[in-house]
């Protein structure tokens, strides 16, 4: 039986190849597809980074992951992602691997890595032993405070995921450019549901189908209900239903009638001659509308991401004064300091304090 993939169950002498083959695939399933796409990107990332590290310093040294990894190559791991490598003088061993790594396009640049990337990947690669039900390197006293040591030295002021909030006269310039095409018709949907259901992130704006959207109380209250699968935040069967009125709840159904989805994906490429396709639409496609929409409404190149339309929605809630309480159930923050940090961005501006000096 082919070995699974370091972040997929290790075999198990114990399982039968019916059961082992169960197991991954609850594996597969029960894990969402960006987390594994994730952990694909990292387990490149940190095996390509062992083999250009150490490929000089012993012929004989495995260069391959190792399980359990030893101490040693997880704390060279930290060491190399807590310093700024420009500063390094060209033999060093780090700043080589890493130049190699940029050559092979898995590394921007020597500059000292956010936090947070050395964190994803230390989880991963903590991931990767948990399913082989090995104990990590990175568990060891010494490599453990060194990897405190370096998120601290490293620390940084957090960078916004978009440049720019979406605010309601964002969103309209950006509307404006969407006239009578389908896709006109699609992007115009894609904005006004992404903003007005909360702020959603593009996994779940693609991620609906036809079947999530109901229409029953559309004639009558021109209300329409989306159910999603899951989100960031929220777990399969767990996450309420959204709502969505008036401009919003008419632009999507309008998508549905000109776009004829009767079932499967709710949001689908559209060719250059107008006819909508039968597959789904993808994540970065959400980016790619968005680019294209600014550039129409003569924004400048990388105003904003697709991330502004939920810290849009977060900000202009807190400038109509909406409760937080009220806009946490539509964009289903889990943390109240999490939202609360849109509002502190429009209270502080508008606080009488900041006036004193005329």
């Amino acid at each position: 039986m082919k070995p699974p993939a370091p972040y997929l169950p290790a075999p198990s002498p114990t399982l039968s190849h019916a059961d082992q083959e169960a197991l991954t695939d609850l594996y597969v399933r029960g894990t969402p597809p960006n987390t594994l796409r994730a952990y694909e990107r990292d387990l490149l990332y940190i095996t390509a980074w062992k083999r250009t590290r150490f490929c000089e310093t012993d012929a004989a040294f495995k260069k391959s992951l190792e399980w359990p990894e030893r101490q040693d190559i997880a704390l060279a791991f930290i060491l190399d992602h807590a310093r700024d490598l420009g500063d390094a003088p060209p033999e060093d061993r780090a700043r080589r691997a890493a130049e190699a790594l940029i050559e092979q396009g898995l590394r921007k640049s020597l500059a000292c890595p956010a936090p947070s990337t050395l964190d994803r990947r230390i989880a991963s690669w903590l991931a990767f032993h948990r399913m082989k039900n090995l104990t990590s390197p990175f568990g060891a006293p010494q490599v453990k405070q060194a990897r405190a040591k370096a998120r601290r030295a490293a620390s940084r002021p957090p960078a916004p995921k978009s440049q720019h909030p979406i605010t309601r006269d964002v969103l309209e310039q950006l509307l404006a450019t969407c006239r009578g095409s389908r896709r006109d018709c699609r992007d115009r949907a894609i904005l006004m549901l992404g903003w007005a259901s909360g702020g959603r992130r593009r996994s779940e704006i693609t991620g609906l189908k036809r079947e999530d959207v109901s229409l029953k109380e559309f004639n009558e209250k021109g209300l329409v209900w989306l159910s999603l699968l899951e989100t960031k935040t929220t777990q399969k069967g767990e996450t309420p239903r959204l709502v969505l009125k008036g401009r919003a709840a008419q632009a999507l159904v309008y998508w549905i009638e000109v776009g004829r989805i009767s079932d499967g994906p709710l949001f689908r490429p559209v060719s250059k001659s107008d006819r909508v396709l039968k597959r789904r639409l993808s994540p970065d496609a959400v980016y790619q509308i968005l680019k294209h929409r600014l550039g129409l409404a003569g924004l400048p190149d990388g105003f904003a991401s697709p991330h502004g339309l939920r810290s849009g929605f977060l900000t202009q809630a807190a400038l109509d004064g909406a409760p937080i309480q009220a806009a946490m159930r539509l964009s289903l923050h889990r943390s109240m300091a999490q939202a609360q940090k849109y509002y502190d961005d429009v209270d502080i501006a508008e606080n009488p304090a900041t006036d004193l000096l005329g």
